[in-house]
C-alpha cells in the first residue's frame, strides 16, 4: 500500500505498529529483523510457526534455528510467546534459546504436533526463562515435556494441557499439585491423554477422604475433551468450582459418577449457562436430576448422545405437578445426532416453551395429533394462543422461548417438521438437503 511520506514517518516513528513478530514460511526473517528494529522496547507478541506440511523440507530446522537467534536478544520484552513446530527435536533446539529473563511474558504457547513422536528428546529444556517469568498468567502446553515442573505452571489464571500419552500423561496427583498453585485459575483445559489406570484411581479414592478438596474460586470455564473418563471423575470430585460457567465433556465414556460430582457442586453453588456433551454415555433419569438443579443454564449441546430420548425433551416441556420448570432460561437446544428422539416430544418441548405451560391435549386431539406427524401454521398458533390465554399467574420463573435448535444428523426429523420449527425458533440449524449430485441446496 502506498502512502505519502508524513504517514509512513508516522507509522514507522510508531513502534506499537510493529510489535508484532511472527516468523513463519510465509513471513520471512528479513520482515521480522525489521518489525524488530522498528519496534524500539516495547512489549513484544512473538510467534515463530512451523506446521507439519514443511516438516520434509531440509531447512526447516535451520530455519527455526534462525529465526530464534534473530527473536533471542528481544525475548525479555516478549509480551506473549507461541512456538508450534512439527516434531519435539526441532522444539527441543528452539528452546535452548530461551535461556534469557521473560520479566513482561504475560502468555506462553508450546505446540508440538507431532504428540505421538517417542524419541530422546523428551528430556525438558528447563527451566525456560531462567525462571524468571512474573507476569505469566497463560500457558498452553501440547505435547511439550515440561516435566511436570509447578515452577513453570503456577499463580495462572489459563492452563491448556494436551497431547500427552502413555508415560507422559499426568496423574491425577500432578495435576491436583498444580492446581493447587493456581488458586486464581479461570480456565481449565485437558485434552487427548491416556487415561490413568483404574487400579491406582481406587487406592487414590482412599487417600481422597482425608484429602482436602482444592478450591478454585474462580474457575469460569473447564473442557475435558478425551481426557480419560478416570481422571475427569478424580478431578471433579477432589475440585471445587463454585463459579463455573462453561463445561465441555468429549468422548469420555460412561459421565454417570461425573454428572453425580456436579449435581453435589450444585447443592452450594454452581452458576453454570453452557454445558456440551459429546460422544458419551450417561444415565438419563441423573442426568435430568442434575439439569433441575442448573437454573442458569441458557446453552445446552448434546452431540452424538444415543442414551438421549423423548424423556428428556418431556422433562424440559412438562415438569411435574408444583415443581419448577427444568432449565427455564434455555435458549439454545443443540441435538446434533441425536438419532433417539420423537417428533412429537420435540414438537411439545417448543409449544410449552411457547405459551410457558405444559401442552395440554384432551383425547380427541392427542388422537388426531398422533395421526400427523406435524401441524398446520393455522392450528399450531391456534393452540399455543390458546395455552397462554389460560395461562395461570404463578410465583415459579416461566420458561424462556427457544432461541436456537439444531437437528443436523437427526434424519428422523423430515422436511415439513424443520419448516414447521422455522415458524417458532429463530435459528433451525439442519442437514441441508442434497442434490443427485451430493451438492447442498436450499430446502
Amino acid at each position: 500500500m502506498l502512502v505519502c511520506r508524513y504517514w509512513r514517518d508516522v507509522a514507522i516513528d510508531t513502534p506499537e505498529l510493529w510489535a508484532d513478530i511472527c516468523v513463519s514460511p510465509h513471513d520471512s526473517l528479513e520482515k521480522a529483523h525489521r518489525k524488530l528494529a522498528r519496534s524500539k522496547s516495547v512489549p513484544l507478541d512473538i510467534t515463530i510457526n512451523f506446521t507439519p506440511r514443511v516438516d520434509n523440507s531440509s531447512g526447516a530446522m535451520e530455519s527455526i534455528i534462525h529465526a530464534m537467534d534473530l527473536i533471542r536478544p528481544a525475548l525479555w520484552r516478549a509480551r506473549s510467546f507461541r512456538l508450534s513446530v512439527p516434531n519435539k527435536p526441532q522444539a527441543h533446539a528452539a528452546l535452548l534459546r530461551c535461556k534469557e529473563e521473560a520479566p513482561y511474558l504475560e502468555s506462553l504457547c508450546i505446540r508440538v504436533f507431532h504428540s505421538m513422536q517417542e524419541d530422546h528428546y523428551s528430556s525438558p529444556c528447563l527451566p525456560l526463562f531462567k525462571g524468571h517469568t512474573p507476569r505469566l498468567r497463560s500457558c498452553s502446553f501440547t505435547s511439550f515435556n515440561f516435566n511436570w515442573d509447578r515452577r513453570v505452571v503456577s499463580n495462572l489464571r489459563v492452563l491448556q494441557l494436551g497431547g500427552y500419552w502413555n508415560g507422559s500423561s499426568p496423574s491425577v496427583d500432578t495435576l491436583l499439585d498444580i492446581l493447587r498453585g493456581c488458586p486464581g485459575l479461570e480456565e481449565l483445559a485437558l485434552r487427548n491423554m491416556s487415561d490413568v489406570d483404574p487400579e491406582t484411581c481406587v487406592s487414590l479414592e482412599h487417600e481422597f477422604i482425608s484429602t482436602k478438596v482444592v478450591k478454585l474460586p474462580r474457575l469460569t470455564k473447564a473442557s475435558f475433551y478425551y481426557a480419560g473418563i478416570m481422571r475427569t471423575r478424580m478431578l471433579l470430585s477432589q475440585i471445587s468450582f463454585p463459579a463455573l460457567e462453561s463445561l465441555d465433556f468429549c468422548y469420555l465414556d460412561n459421565l454417570t459418577p461425573v454428572l453425580e460430582h456436579l449435581r453435589q457442586q450444585s447443592l452450594t453453588s454452581l452458576p453454570l449457562k453452557y454445558l456440551r456433551i459429546e460422544s458419551s454415555f450417561l444415565n438419563e433419569p441423573k442426568f435430568i436430576m442434575l439439569l433441575r438443579r442448573l437454573t442458569s443454564l441458557v446453552t445446552l449441546e448434546l452431540v452424538d448422545v444415543e442414551d438421549v430420548t423423548c424423556f428428556l425433551l418431556k422433562n424440559l416441556s412438562s415438569p411435574p405437578v408444583a415443581h419448577p420448570w427444568v432449565c427455564p432460561k434455555l435458549d439454545r437446544l443443540n441435538l446434533d445426532g441425536c438419532t433417539a428422539l420423537e417428533w412429537d416430544a420435540l414438537r411439545g418441548l417448543v409449544e410449552s416453551r411457547l405459551s410457558g405451560r405444559p401442552p395440554q391435549l384432551s383425547s380427541a386431539s392427542a388422537a388426531a395429533a398422533s395421526r400427523t406427524s406435524f401441524v398446520s401454521t393455522a392450528s399450531a398458533s391456534a393452540h399455543i394462543h390458546a395455552l397462554s390465554l389460560n395461562r395461570p399467574a404463578t410465583p415459579t420463573m416461566q420458561p424462556c422461548r427457544l432461541s436456537s435448535i439444531d437437528v443436523t444428523r437427526c434424519h428422523q426429523i423430515s422436511k415439513e417438521m424443520v419448516q414447521w420449527l422455522k415458524m417458532y425458533v429463530r435459528d433451525v440449524r439442519c442437514e441441508p438437503a442434497k442434490g443427485i449430485w451430493g451438492e447442498s441446496i436450499l430446502p
